[in-house]
């Protein structure tokens, strides 16, 4: 099963495991642009569309119980949707925070919590995560973005630790910049999304190339890949010379 399907890395991600004829769970809100995925697929009759809004908590033990009933069972789940941000934290609102937190952490620990019980009947299953460098590190315009982020290396590390005897396997994964819709749908400090792509967004790897990536990691059962550019530089400073990587990120261009 894999969020956020109908574009991006979800998108490209979808196409990887097509090829490989998995049978795929594609899960996202417009449920027009998942028909568009799946028609494009070399195996369509392998996938299942399944609508899903991240933002609404409520719905989604529900929507995953339907899917349950079609499939049997989970083997991987990617919680990869999500909203980016590109706003200043003394102009963005506790409102626009906090609808990037429910989409981002609490949309995808509600999807887990619904696939968890399966998971552990059946003493498999892997739980997929797709974060960001920027949930390593704090950059400017994206306070809230990079609080979901690391929020998610805190929950699912601690997932990790509770679910190993019970034969569960977590990955996260920390892109850099991806060439996605990602800047172009960030929220701006009223809610309104940006509707323009950053320069850094624009050039950066092709999500194809990630999706590759992130399959050979869930394969080799790896705990965190940090897939990313020049931008991965950043992680190994917070950790060895934080004083420079402070230095760094004031001036540094993040659109």
């Amino acid at each position: 099963m894999i969020t956020g399907a109908s574009s991006g890395i979800g998108e490209s991600l979808v196409y990887e495991f097509d090829k490989r004829q998995a049978r795929i769970i594609i899960a996202a809100r417009r449920e027009n642009e998942l028909v568009r995925v799946k028609n494009n697929c070399k195996y369509p009759q392998n996938i299942i569309i399944q609508p899903l809004d991240l933002e609404n908590h409520d719905e989604i033990p529900q929507k995953l119980s339907q899917v349950l009933k079609k499939t049997g069972k989970i083997d991987i789940l990617v919680n990869n949707g999500g909203i980016s941000q590109r706003s200043l934290v003394k102009d963005t609102p506790l409102e626009v925070d906090k609808r990037i937190m429910n989409v981002n952490f609490f949309g995808t620990v509600a999807l887990t919590k619904a696939v968890l019980p399966s998971m552990l009947q059946n003493k498999s299953g892997h739980i997929v995560v797709i974060s960001s460098v920027t949930g390593k590190i704090g950059v400017k315009l994206r306070s809230a973005y990079a609080a979901s982020k690391h929020a998610l290396h805190g929950f699912f590390d601690s997932l990790r630790y509770e679910t190993w005897e019970d034969h569960l396997k977590v990955t996260i994964i920390c892109p850099g910049y991806i060439r996605t819709n990602v800047s172009i749908n960030a929220l701006t400090a009223d809610g309104s999304v940006q509707n323009t792509m950053d320069e850094a967004t624009d050039n950066g790897m092709k999500p194809d190339y990630l999706a590759k990536k992130i399959i050979h990691a869930i394969i080799k059962e790896k705990e965190e890949v940090v897939i990313a550019g020049k931008e991965k530089l950043g992680i190994y400073l917070k950790r060895f010379i934080p004083g420079l990587l402070s230095k760094l990120m004031r001036k540094a261009k993040v659109t």
